[in-house]
């Protein structure tokens, strides 16, 4: 897929089903792999879960699949807290990049928080991924100042308020 090649594709998402566990973890993956001398090797194998891990999380919270021309090329997944909504396993594959993907995957998300009356998105990510950073403060997540640490692996936690958000994409 050349990027930026054909502008007219648009991309999709889905809502993700337990047979689709194998192509997520497959993503997360790929998408992470360039990265991977960047985490230690524990938090590297939480970030890529496994298919088997993954299919377990369906009981947690919504996964998402994004396509583009009928290929599955990004995932998000949620995870309900209380009043807020946790983002994890946000992915998308290097070849995909630059088609709006990981902008749709989070409008997705906050539609999926307002209408489900949550007041707050959060996610956790690594100071390494500044193109996700740039994505997710364009999108209006702030730092909260807390720094957790993913098996040895530095993170830094955002946030978004999305009460009162418009709930249709």
């Amino acid at each position: 897929m050349a990027k930026r090649a054909n502008q007219s594709l648009k991309p999709t998402v889905r809502l993700a089903e337990p047979h689709d566990a194998e192509v997520i973890a497959a993503t997360l993956r790929a998408a992470f792999a360039e990265f991977q001398q960047l985490y230690t090797p524990a938090a590297f194998r939480a970030t890529t879960p496994g298919a088997k891990q993954i299919a377990e999380r369906f009981a947690e919270g919504p996964t998402w699949i994004a396509e583009l021309a009928g290929k599955a090329v990004g995932t998000v997944a949620a995870v309900p807290r209380s009043l807020e909504l946790y983002i994890r396993s946000m992915a998308v594959l290097p070849a995909a990049r630059g088609f709006g993907i990981g902008a749709r995957l989070l409008e997705t998300v906050e539609v999926f928080a307002a209408d489900h009356q949550y007041r707050r998105l959060l996610l956790d990510t690594t100071p390494f991924l500044l193109a996700a950073i740039h994505l997710y403060e364009s999108h209006g997540f702030r730092y909260t100042g807390e720094k957790p640490d993913l098996f040895g692996t530095p993170l830094a936690t955002m946030a978004k308020d999305v009460t009162g958000q418009v709930t249709a994409l």
